[in-house]
């Protein structure tokens, strides 16, 4: 039996029609992508979009809060801007999209693959993101506040102003102790500086107990960088 699905814009426009036999909002909105509608702001509140290919998809500011999203392919996809409060994103191929400014608030992101992703700005406060791949993921001033990042790779991330206050289980292992003192210094194994003196080492050649270009120096550094962001937020 043949039925008509519409999809609308927040706002209530109409953006794009379909009708064919057992249709649904994934066979409309796959339809759509093919023809090149506009999907920008679209309400796709609570659509069951789960393995769908949405490879590049432009929507940008469309309302996605509570979607099942998982096993989706968002590769390359434009999603800045977007709703996706308590979606389900578990396991979605996300590398390379563009989740600026997106509301990620409670989200289930656990399995997702979001390397090289741009996350600027974004909301991601009690997302659960045990697992994800967030290596060399634009974070800079996103908040991070209450997100489960257990097992979460996050090497090579740009964690530049983000907030992790009350972030679960942050993967900070390297080979020395490391915490921040009562005088906001950084201490990893017995050096204790502040952010401008470990910027400088980092940027420069000197060499302390842990030759630089192996996986422990790497790992050192992404501690610097954690504790840095965390210090940059309290200290705005």
């Amino acid at each position: 039996m043949k039925s008509k699905v519409q999809i609308k814009s927040v706002f209530g426009k109409l953006l794009f029609e379909y009708e064919s036999s057992d249709n649904t909002v994934k066979k409309t909105l796959l339809k759509s992508i093919k023809e090149g509608a506009d999907l920008r702001d679209a309400n796709l509140r609570g659509a069951d979009l789960s393995d769908a290919n949405l490879r590049g998809a432009d929507l940008r500011g469309a309302d996605l809060s509570y979607a099942n999203l998982s096993d989706a392919n968002l590769r390359g996809a434009d999603l800045s801007y977007a709703d996706l409060r308590g979606a389900n994103l578990s396991d979605a191929n996300l590398i390379g999209a563009d989740l600026s400014y997106a509301n990620l608030r409670g989200a289930d992101l656990r399995g997702a693959n979001l390397s090289d992703a741009n996350l600027i700005g974004a909301d991601l406060s009690d997302a659960n993101l045990s697992d994800a791949n967030l290596r060399g993921a634009d974070l800079s001033y996103a908040n991070l506040i209450g997100a489960n990042l257990r097992g979460v790779n996050l090497r090579g991330a740009d964690l530049r102003g983000a907030n992790l206050s009350g972030a679960v289980k942050l993967p900070m292992h390297c080979k020395w102790s490391h915490g921040i003192t009562n005088e906001n210094l950084i201490h990893i194994g017995c050096e204790k500086r502040n952010i401008s003196d470990w910027d400088i080492f980092f940027k420069s050649d000197e060499v302390l107990s842990t030759e630089r270009n192996t996986k422990e120096f790497k790992q050192i550094q992404a501690v610097y960088e954690a504790y840095k962001a965390y210090l940059t937020f309290l200290n705005k």
